[in-house]
């Protein structure tokens, strides 16, 4: 059985780059979706912050999660996105989720 991993990062743009923050973001989105192993890739943005975006991302496994890392389009990513955000990022298992409610 594989285990399926989520990941959930949250992006505080730095003063007046929100524009580019975005863009760096919106950039990732069909490559990563188009990736095998991928099973979402979701970009959401804060009601109260519009400087604050969500990234909820779901793999099939490990391996689509480490292919992931090692694409082009996140080695973009990584290069370029201490200078427009603090990122806190976490990996993680399902433990107990309720995938038909």
């Amino acid at each position: 059985m594989t285990s399926m991993i989520k990941v959930v990062a949250v992006l505080a743009a730095r003063p007046g780059r929100t524009t580019e923050l975005k863009a760096l973001l919106d950039q990732m989105l069909a490559s990563s979706r188009a990736e095998s192993g991928n099973l979402r890739y979701d970009l959401w943005q804060d009601i109260e912050d519009p400087g604050r975006f969500l990234l909820d991302e779901l793999y099939l496994d490990d391996d689509a999660l480490l292919a992931h890392r090692s694409s082009p389009h996140f080695q973009d990513y990584l290069s370029r996105i201490n200078d427009l955000a603090d990122r806190t990022a976490a990996a993680v298992r399902a433990l107990n989720v309720d995938w038909d409610g």
